[in-house]
């Protein structure tokens, strides 16, 4: 679907619930529709180095790929996949009639004042929602599947793929912000090589598992029993990854939130419970992947800016940037 029809299904189209205001949420690849009971989430026709959308065929695999590998850490969110469809005067999500032009994620609606990046602003997360959250997740990774073959250059590849940002970065930010970039794309290198040992040694030790791939505060809703959604579907090689890197994500987010006496704590229960003996190279490993995901932080909001025509959320999210440039930067200047 293009911007223009999704305005239209948004202000005037037709929904399985009642929907007399429906509010629309825009990322860099999706637009996500919330209505009074369900959620519908539709993928954008887009096609990066690493996701391609490019057609509808696709688009609807992805859907249904998303259903099933979400509900491996959540209960009663995801639904299934409806076709979207275009009538004689209007568009439609579920409906009989008209002729499918799209596809979208059908979700129940969860209360939003509960998702964790909000109730963080608020100062409303307990150390008892950070223990509850670790045992989780560990016990997620205990059962996930087990990846035998992984190209252990991937986080260095993937790591590299900011300086493709750096056309646009350096017309919107100070050349002290973006010189960040080469440095530390530099000091990636040097630290992936001299691991090399240990980064085989974690693949052959069973620890890259099929996880969900993007584990950070505003993908978890802290009810009784935390609901983590939206995993990463459209890029398996991004999912599949070192248990390591994934809680790296989420005491990244949690560091950026100013909350490192969380990030620490979910770091020390989360291997209290998963049993695995963490060695000073491990650490250092660890703090490495928060580099690294401050650094896909960075990438998703200059992807994000280049997307959006609001300048106040353009501003926002070269704010954004520049936040998670700095805190790469710190994390890689410490191992």
């Amino acid at each position: 679907m293009t911007r223009e029809q999704i305005n239209i299904l948004v202000a005037r189209g037709r929904f399985l619930d009642q929907c007399p205001k429906p509010q629309l949420i825009e990322t860099h690849i999706s637009w996500v529709i919330l209505c009074d009971c369900f959620a519908y989430k539709i993928k954008k026709p887009i096609k990066y180095s690493f996701l391609d959308f490019s057609t509808l065929e696709k688009r609807k695999e992805d859907c249904e790929k998303e259903v099933v590998l979400n509900q491996r850490l959540t209960e009663d969110i995801y639904i299934g996949v409806l076709p979207v469809k275009q009538g004689a005067n209007h568009f439609s999500i579920g409906d009989e009639e008209g002729q499918v032009i799209e596809y979208a994620v059908w979700m129940h609606k969860m209360e939003t004042g509960r998702r964790m990046d909000l109730l963080l602003l608020n100062n409303q997360v307990s150390e008892a929602d950070i223990t509850k959250l670790a045992e989780k997740i560990a016990s997620f990774h205990k059962k996930a599947t087990i990846i035998n073959q992984k190209d252990i250059w991937a986080v260095e590849h993937q790591f590299m793929d900011l300086e493709n940002e750096k056309d646009y970065l350096k017309n919107v930010l100070d050349k002290t912000d973006t010189d960040l970039i080469d440095r530390s794309i530099s000091t990636s290198k040097k630290f992936n090589h001299t691991h090399q040992q240990l980064l085989t040694s974690r693949l052959k030790a069973g620890l890259i598992r099929d996880v969900h791939g993007d584990l950070h505060t505003r993908n978890i809703f802290l009810l009784a029993n935390p609901q983590v959604f939206d995993c990463i579907e459209f890029n398996e090689d991004f999912r599949r990854i070192d248990v390591l890197n994934e809680i790296a994500f989420l005491c990244m987010d949690l560091d950026a939130f100013g909350r490192k006496d969380l990030s620490d704590l979910f770091f020390e229960s989360y291997h209290r419970l998963s049993h695995n003996v963490i060695t000073d190279a491990d650490k250092q490993l660890f703090i490495y992947y928060k580099g690294y995901r401050a650094n896909i932080r960075a990438k998703v909001n200059s992807l994000r800016a280049q997307s959006i025509q609001n300048k106040k959320e353009r501003d926002y999210a070269l704010a954004e940037i520049k936040k998670y440039l700095h805190l790469m930067e710190d994390y890689l200047k410490s191992i």
